[in-house]
């Protein structure tokens, strides 16, 4: 059975949908069959994935309505190696729509569980907020990757999420956990980076991920050339460090006990 993880922070510019796509495609490498799921209305994972969000017969949005399935609406990007279940725009019609309907919050979690099992890896790219396509995303997963810039205000955002965190675990999802922090953007010079990720370590322990994303032009390019960047220069700093991610989270995931501690707080479509 796959695990399903969603890429969360409330607060935007963090590297979420950065980390989303990249992790997908260095998994993808190690073999592991992987699913990401674009639920952010902005479309930018489905952008980085090089599928154009304006032209789609099916997205993410026609799943969580129930217009229709998840290998229906999933692309396989064969020179990716990997699945995307697109979204764009549409998602915002998609939250007004889960507020007139049962079990609203769960609506994610029924589609993918008919295909988890196809998969090793699910990944889902949330919003940059707290909302019903959010809460629907933590209610999916099993564990939350939290992508965070090591500066001041990103532990402001941390917290808002970790409460946010706690209420969905308390109350639709008690199998939730933290599955890693992950600090992105990371510049070994400054101070206040070296300062910030200490306490993380301080407060968090093994939930913080060893490898650490540094800054790196050809993360911020890859993008607008609709490629992860380990296939855009598969060299670059920023390659190395998604690819030394994979490998950190395959050996912890397959370790004989499973996963590290928790936190106390089918039928495929071409393109």
């Amino acid at each position: 059975m796959g695990k399903i993880i969603a890429v969360a922070n409330q607060k935007g510019g963090v590297g979420k949908t950065t980390t989303a796509v990249n992790l997908a495609a260095s998994l993808a490498t190690t073999k592991r069959r992987v699913l990401l799921v674009d639920l952010d209305s902005q479309g930018n994972a489905t952008m980085g994935c090089g599928i154009d969000k304006k032209h789609l017969k099916l997205s993410s949005y026609d799943v969580l309505t129930g217009r229709a399935g998840v290998s229906e609406a999933t692309v396989l990007l064969d020179q990716l190696g990997f699945n995307l279940l697109p979204g764009n725009s549409d998602l915002t019609a998609a939250q007004v729509e889960l507020l007139n309907t049962q079990l609203r919050e769960r609506a994610l979690a029924q589609a993918l569980n008919g295909v988890r099992s196809q998969y090793d890896y699910i990944f889902i790219d949330c919003p940059p907020s707290l909302n019903m396509l959010t809460v629907n995303a933590l209610v999916a997963a099993d564990g939350v990757l939290i992508p965070m810039q090591c500066e001041y205000y990103a532990l402001e955002g941390l917290s808002d999420l970790m409460d946010t965190y706690t209420k969905v675990r308390n109350t639709v999802n008690p199998q939730l956990q933290v599955y890693g922090l992950l600090r992105t953007m990371y510049d070994t010079r400054s101070r206040l980076a070296n300062e910030v990720s200490q306490q993380l370590l301080e407060h968090f322990s093994d939930k913080v991920f060893r490898t650490v994303i540094p800054r790196n032009i050809r993360l911020a390019e890859a993008p607008s050339h609709g490629l992860p960047v380990l296939l855009y220069d598969r060299s670059s700093r920023g390659a190395l460090a998604y690819l030394a991610l994979a490998g950190e989270i395959v050996r912890r995931d397959e370790k004989p006990d499973g996963a590290a501690k928790p936190a106390s707080s089918g039928s495929r479509k071409k393109k």
